[in-house]
């Protein structure tokens, strides 16, 4: 026997689609408490509610789980009940039923608690029997603290437990806390989940998907041992097992590869029972490699290197199929899967493939302990097409400072006639067929010197996609004949760049260099004397130097691709006269017939080694002019070579005033434009009759202008070529006067006005109601505000001005007294 001082752990109490039947949410499915279960189970709701009227605690089933116990002493029952959420929302309930009533007849508990938590105000969320509690029942709401009294029991005794969870969704444990005990539930016989582990090949048609049939009897008598009174049964969830509802029958048919069955070891005395998983496990055959395709080049082996047939030794694969211990298995080669499943029709070991270029075969392999378990794998067998090749020749000139046969060789001009114009081939030279046959003393295609002369060496050309290859010789002869160095005939330089760098039409040295040579030769440019040796990085045609004014380049002569000769060709850039840059130059039109100086302007050399074409047929380094032109001066050294410089002789001119454009208005509000024609480029002054100036600006126009007399400057700032000047008045009024004899504002009178100035300008004064008071002249001294020798009173006066060139103005002012 054990304690119930121990701890029973309900979990996953989740939603799931099972029948009531299939629940412990009812008393006829009540899950039996034993000494040491561990019980986990999928349910949820309440079944059949059952708890209506049957308790003082005035609540019923929410999400509800039964539970019996039996005990085997006499004692107290008693327990502490623990969410796995220490959430005080999570609120467990309990009700007890009995001693020893029966489902359908379980009258009203002796004990229930349905307190709440959070409501009562409690530190934790615990409920259970407690000896320290003296109630029987508390609940619901705020009534209690969780815990009602201990029961005490008598050997023999079962009792229902009901648990509630109105509120939450955590699951839960007990810990039994009382001195009463329960019956023990069997044990499994086995040492570990492995010993009773079933293991099968898969032995029923199709032999790869991993299910067959069990016998799971076979592991009765392992699990029960030598136990009495214990029953086992077989199920497909632990829920099942449990609940101890669909038990399986052997055989049995696995669902899933491995799969989980879970055992019911029942006592039939007391029903405690344990469960005990195992595995059902199909063994799907030997763990083998995917083989890489077999392949292999087509030969003559067979009559033929192009029907896409040869032999294949089929246990070459062996190893890479089945890995380092392939004596622990055997192998056999099968024209299809259902032959290789059923070990019918075994392939030759060497084997001819019947299919040409590509066939599948099909590889069976069982291990030798236990031949029941196949794997079977499919293995591609390919023939690849046969290498061609062809024998070629490559001749060289002998350039390398001694005529003596030896020189440098570019094997890779070779690869078009020795592939036989196949382009994914790759080839690898030897200096003989014994090195090639074991892939030893292999030669750098580039830069080789051979060492005798003619030499014959041995290339082997391989696809690379395939791997297949075939050899080839290629015999290196090495010419005597030789070419003479060409000097190229020097050029000027690019007056667009001046960079030394020019380009050159390299086939018209062609014909010269080729003067006294044997006709049909052809002939290539190259940067420097090894590209040229090695055939490498031919120059284009049209070749611009990358050596400034002197280059020496490399010219390769060619004898139906024997060389005839290599030499250098000269290249030669004559630098153009370094003079000033094109200039644009002013001539004042108002100094003619003044002549100003234009000079082509070396800077690199003294004078006397050029000479000088100007377009106005003079010679000389520099000339004198007085006309608006554009000037040419072509200046050539003494290799001929020439650079031209315009020089433009652009007008400029003092000014010609043409108008002064004067708009009166009010005081100090007046404008001034200055209307001027000319070459040049103009800025404009005034200064008033006291000498002050407003600077000169580019703008020929005035604004705020006072009235007044005023010289307006305008000069050229083109070419600095003079100023000229012109005297103009603006005309205006005062606003107000104050005829009282103290020397200031005692008249009224216009002002800009003189004998020079519209002298003849007439003045009228009226009143506000249009009399007219006073007619003057603009060189009177003005209106003393005086009518018929009376002084006027203070008010505001109209006036009409009719300057001298027509103008009128018509407005008022204030006279103040």
């Amino acid at each position: 026997m054990k304690s119930l001082n121990k701890t029973l752990f309900l979990v996953c109490l989740f939603i799931y689609s099972f029948g009531y039947s299939q629940q412990p949410t009812d008393c006829i499915d009540a899950i039996t408490v034993c000494g040491n279960s561990n019980v986990s189970l999928d349910v949820n709701g309440i079944g059949t509610q059952e708890l209506s009227g049957s308790n003082t605690c005035s609540s019923q089933e929410n999400n509800s789980i039964w539970l019996k116990v039996t005990t085997v002493n006499s004692g107290t029952l008693a327990f502490t009940l623990t969410p796995d959420s220490n959430a005080i929302t999570e609120d467990y309930d309990f009700f007890i039923f009995g001693p020893n009533v029966s489902c359908g007849n379980i009258g009203q508990a002796i004990r229930c608690s349905t307190t709440n938590p959070q409501a009562a105000n409690q530190g934790n969320n615990l409920t259970g029997l407690s000896a320290t509690a003296s109630d029987t029942a508390e609940g619901p709401g705020v009534d209690g603290n969780s815990f009602v009294s201990a029961i005490n029991v008598s050997a023999g005794d079962s009792y229902y437990i009901v648990i509630d969870r109105p509120v939450g969704n955590s699951p839960f444990s007990i810990d039994w806390t009382g001195t009463a005990q329960f019956s023990e539930p069997p044990t499994s016989a086995a040492f570990n989940a492995n010993q009773i582990a079933i293991e099968n090949c898969d032995l029923t048609s199709p032999f790869d998907d991993g299910i067959t049939s069990f016998n799971l009897e076979e592991n009765t008598p392992t699990i029960i041992g030598g136990q009495n009174n214990v029953t086992i049964t077989y199920h497909e969830t632990e829920s099942d097992a449990n609940i101890n509802t669909n038990a399986l029958l052997s055989p049995y048919t696995n669902l899933t590869n491995p799969q989980t069955i879970y055992s019911r070891l029942t006592n039939t005395i007391t029903n405690c029972y344990t469960i005990v998983p195992f595995e059902l496990i199909i063994g799907t055959g030997p763990a083998i490699n995917a083989p890489s395709d077999y392949q292999v080049c087509d030969d003559a082996s067979d009559g033929s290197n192009t029907n896409g047939q040869s032999f294949f030794y089929l246990p070459n694969k062996n190893t890479e199929i089945g890995g380092a211990n392939t004596s622990d298995f055997t192998f056999s080669y099968h024209p299809t899967t259902i032959d290789a499943s059923n070990n019918t029709n075994v392939l030759a070991d060497n084997y001819y493939n019947t299919t040409p270029d590509l066939q599948t075969v099909f590889v069976r392999v069982e291990n030798v302990s236990n031949p029941g378990c196949v794997s079977t794998i499919a293995l591609n067998l390919i023939v690849n097409e046969a290498i061609i090749t062809n024998d070629s020749s490559l001749f060289q000139c002998d350039e390398d400072g001694s005529i003596d046969g030896f020189t440098i060789f570019n094997l890779d001009e070779a690869f078009d006639d020795l592939t036989a114009g196949f382009t994914d081939r790759n080839i690898v030279f030897y200096p003989d067929a014994i090195s090639a046959l074991s892939q030893t003393n292999a030669i750098n295609s580039l830069g080789y010197s051979n060492i005798s002369n003619p030499q014959t060496i041995t290339a082997v050309v391989t696809n690379p996609n395939t791997n297949c290859f075939a050899t080839a010789t290629l015999t290196l002869e090495v010419s005597t004949t030789s070419i003479s160095n060409y000097d190229a005939a020097p050029v000027c330089d690019d007056a667009d760049s001046e960079d030394g760098l020019n380009t050159f039409n390299l086939s018209d040295f062609s014909a010269d260099i080729l003067i006294g040579l044997p006709a049909d030769l052809t002939i290539n440019y190259y940067e420097n004397y090894n590209d040229a040796l090695l055939e490498q990085n031919q120059l284009p045609n049209n070749y611009t130097n990358t050596v400034p004014y002197n280059q020496t380049i490399y010219v390769r002569v060619e004898d139906n691709n024997a060389c005839y000769g290599i030499n250098q060709v000269t290249l030669t850039i004559i630098p153009l006269p370094q003079i000033e840059d094109d200039q644009t130059l002013f001539y004042c039109l108002n100094n003619y017939p003044e002549t100003i100086n234009l000079t082509a302007g070396n800077t690199d050399d003294i004078l006397n080694n050029y000479t000088y074409s100007w377009n106005t047929s003079e010679t000389t380094t520099s000339i004198d002019v007085n006309t608006i032109d554009s000037y040419t001066v072509t200046v050539t050294n003494s290799l001929g070579c020439s650079k031209v410089k315009t020089i433009t002789v652009t007008p400029s001119n003092i000014a010609t005033i043409n108008d002064i454009l004067v708009v009166d208005s009010t005081i100090d509000e007046n404008q001034v434009t200055v209307l001027t024609s000319g070459e040049g480029d103009y800025e404009f002054e005034l200064i008033d009759f006291l000498g002050e100036s407003t600077g000169f600006q580019d703008s020929n126009v005035f604004n705020n202008i006072s009235p007044g007399f005023y010289t307006v400057n305008v000069k050229d700032v083109k070419n600095d070529c003079g100023t000229v000047n012109q005297q103009l008045s603006v005309i205006g009024f005062p606003l107000f006067f104050t005829p009282n004899n103290d020397g200031e504002n005692d008249f009224w009178q216009i002002y800009g006005a003189s004998n020079q100035f519209q002298p003849n300008s007439t003045i009228q004064i009226f009143d506000r109601y249009g009399k007219l008071l006073k007619e003057f002249t603009a060189l009177n001294t003005g209106w003393d505000g005086t009518f018929n020798g009376l002084p006027m009173p203070t008010n505001d006066y109209w006036f009409i001005v009719k300057l001298e060139d027509g103008r009128v103005y018509k407005n008022h002012f204030t006279l103040k007294r």
